[in-house]
C-alpha cells in the first residue's frame, strides 16, 4: 500500500524538524512524505532526512495547503494529515496499514491522541516524547471503533473514493478552518465508515506559536458551525451545542483567563459572529477583516 504523510505548515520550522525526526523512526515507513509550506521561512533549516521528503507551495489556508497535497499525491492509496506539532508513535503507520486492509471499507482513520496540548498551554517536544515514551498500548493494538469524525491533527484518508467523488477540502474556510476536518470526513461518511484506532497513537505538542488571533478563532466557532450545518456536513444539534459551550467557556473564563489563551478577543469573536448570523451577514471568510 502506497501511503503518503502529508504535513500543511506555517511558521514552526523548528517543531516540524522534531515531528520529521518522529516520522524517521516509524516502524513502516511511507512512501511520500510532503510538506505544503507558504514561505521559505517556514521550512528554513529543514533538509531533506530521508528519500521521499518533498516540499511543496500554496496559498495560506489549511484547506488549500491539504488540497495541494492530494495533487501532489496522485498515486498514494491513503494520505496521513498530520500537524506540523503532532508526533507520532512508531507504529502509527503499521497500524494504519493493517486496519485499512483488514477493513476496506474503512475511507477515514483517526488515531487515539494521547495527550493534547490544545486543550491547555500546550506540550513542550521533550514532554511530548516522555508521554510517548510512558505510553502502553492497548492488549489489541488493531482495535477499532466507530467514530464521528478524523481529528485534523492525526486523520488518514482511502484515496479512491476521494478521486471518484472528486472531494475536495472547503477552501471557503480559510486560515485555521475550524472544522475542516469534521466537514471533509463527514462528506466521505456515505463512502464507507470512519474508525478511531486504538494502536495509532501520538501526542498533539499543541504549539502556540502560528496561533491565529482570538477574534479570528471565536468568529469562526460560530459562523462556521452554522455554515457547515446549512451545507448538511454537520448536524445541526452538533452545531448548536458546540456554539454554546464555546460561548459559555469563552464568556466565564475571560474574567479570568488563561495566560495562554486569549478569551476576551474569543468571546468578541463569537459575538460578532452571532451578529452576523442573525443579519444575515455570516461567511466563514469574514475572518479576514478581523
Amino acid at each position: 500500500m502506497n501511503i503518503t504523510i502529508g504535513i500543511a505548515t506555517r511558521g514552526r520550522p523548528a517543531i516540524l524538524g522534531e515531528v520529521l525526526a518522529e516520522i524517521d523512526r516509524q516502524t513502516r515507513p511511507p512512501q511520500a512524505v510532503i510538506i505544503c509550506h507558504v514561505s521559505e521561512g517556514d521550512v528554513t533549516g529543514l533538509p531533506p532526512r530521508f528519500p521521499g521528503l518533498r516540499f511543496i507551495t500554496a496559498e495560506a489556508g489549511l484547506p488549500r495547503q491539504r488540497n495541494a497535497i492530494i495533487d501532489a499525491a496522485p498515486t498514494a492509496d491513503a494520505i496521513l494529515f498530520i500537524d506540523d506539532d503532532f508526533l507520532a508513535a512508531p507504529d502509527w503507520l503499521a497500524v494504519l496499514e493493517a486496519v485499512l486492509n483488514a477493513h476496506p471499507d474503512c475511507v477515514v482513520a483517526t488515531g487515539t491522541v494521547i495527550a493534547d496540548g490544545a486543550k491547555g498551554p500546550g506540550i513542550s517536544v521533550e514532554q511530548g516524547r516522555a508521554i510517548l515514551a510512558a505510553d502502553t498500548l492497548p492488549s489489541d493494538p488493531l482495535a477499532v471503533a466507530p467514530h464521528f469524525n478524523g481529528y485534523g491533527c492525526n486523520m488518514a484518508f482511502r484515496m479512491a473514493p476521494i478521486r471518484q467523488h472528486a472531494l475536495r477540502f472547503d477552501e471557503a474556510l480559510p486560515a485555521y478552518a475550524w472544522y475542516e476536518d469534521i466537514d471533509f470526513s463527514r462528506r466521505l461518511l456515505p463512502h464507507g465508515s470512519i474508525l478511531r484506532l486504538a494502536g495509532a497513537r501520538g501526542v498533539h505538542l499543541g504549539a502556540k506559536i502560528g496561533r491565529q488571533p482570538g477574534r479570528r478563532l471565536g468568529y469562526s466557532q460560530v459562523v462556521n458551525s452554522v455554515y457547515l450545518a446549512r451545507k448538511g456536513s454537520y448536524p445541526w444539534s452538533h452545531a448548536l451545542r458546540s456554539i454554546g459551550r464555546h460561548l459559555l467557556a469563552n464568556a466565564m473564563k475571560s474574567l479570568r483567563p488563561e495566560p495562554e489563551v486569549d478569551r476576551w478577543g474569543r468571546l468578541q469573536g463569537n459575538l460578532r459572529g452571532l451578529w452576523h448570523v442573525l443579519t444575515g451577514q455570516a461567511h466563514p471568510g469574514r475572518i479576514v477583516e478581523m
